[in-house]
C-alpha cells in the first residue's frame, strides 16, 4: 500500500514541477505551453508512460533505496521570454523550487502538529521526501536537467552550447550517475530531510 502511496505522491509532484515551469515562462512572457494546453495540473496533460509510471514502479519492486519519475518536459521558446540573461535558469529553477516549497510546507505540519498519528506522520515524510529527491535530482547539472539550464545561463556562449549539446547523452548519463554515484542524491537529501522532518 506505501508503494503505491508513493508512486501517486511521485507522479503529483512531479507534475507539479512541470507546471511550475510553464506557469514561470508564462509569467515572463511565453504563451508556448498554455497554448499546448499544457499550464494545467492536470496530470493527463503531463505523464508519459516511462518516466511517469514504468521506472518508478520498478524501481520500488527492485526496493531501490530511492525513487526516480519525470513527467513530460513543458514546451517553452526561450527566445519570447522578456528576461534575456536569466530567463531560462529561473523557469529552470521554478520546478525544483516548487518542490521545496511542497516539501517545506509538509514540514511544518509534521512539526507543529504533534497530535497527528504515527501512520499520517509517515504519509507526510513520503511527501517531504519525494519532493527533496525530486528536487535535488533535478538540480543535478547534467542535461537535461534543470540543473545544466541554470549552469549553463552563466557559461561563455562556446562552452554553453558544447555543454547543452551533451543532452543527446543526457539519459544515459542521468541512468549511470544515478546507478554509481546514489550518494551524490541521497546524501544532500537525507541531511535536508532531517532538517525540515526533525
Amino acid at each position: 500500500m506505501i508503494e503505491i502511496f508513493q508512486i501517486i505522491v511521485l507522479i503529483f509532484s512531479a507534475v507539479i514541477h512541470e507546471y511550475l515551469h510553464g506557469f514561470m515562462a508564462h509569467r515572463l512572457g511565453d504563451n508556448t505551453a498554455k497554448d499546448a494546453g499544457r499550464l494545467t495540473i492536470n496530470p493527463l496533460a503531463h505523464l508519459e508512460w516511462f518516466g511517469s509510471f514504468f521506472l518508478p514502479l520498478m524501481m520500488v519492486l527492485s526496493q531501490m533505496p530511492f525513487l526516480i519519475a519525470w513527467a513530460k518536459p513543458v514546451p517553452y521558446n526561450p527566445h519570447n521570454l522578456t528576461d534575456k540573461k536569466y530567463g531560462e535558469a529561473k523557469v529552470a529553477l521554478a520546478g525544483p523550487l516548487g518542490n521545496l516549497a511542497i516539501a517545506f510546507t509538509f514540514g511544518l505540519i509534521l512539526k507543529f502538529a504533534p497530535f497527528l498519528s504515527l501512520t499520517f506522520s509517515g504519509l507526510l515524510g513520503v511527501i517531504i521526501y519525494i519532493n527533496l529527491l525530486l528536487a535535488v535530482f533535478n538540480l543535478l547539472p547534467l542535461p537535461p536537467l534543470d540543473g545544466s539550464k541554470v549552469l549553463a545561463t552563466f557559461l561563455p556562449i562556446h562552452l554553453r552550447e558544447k555543454y547543452l549539446n551533451m543532452e543527446r547523452f543526457g539519459f544515459v548519463l542521468v541512468i549511470l550517475v544515478v546507478m554509481l554515484f546514489g550518494q551524490v542524491i541521497s546524501g544532500p537529501v537525507n541531511f535536508l530531510f532531517k532538517l525540515i522532518a526533525g
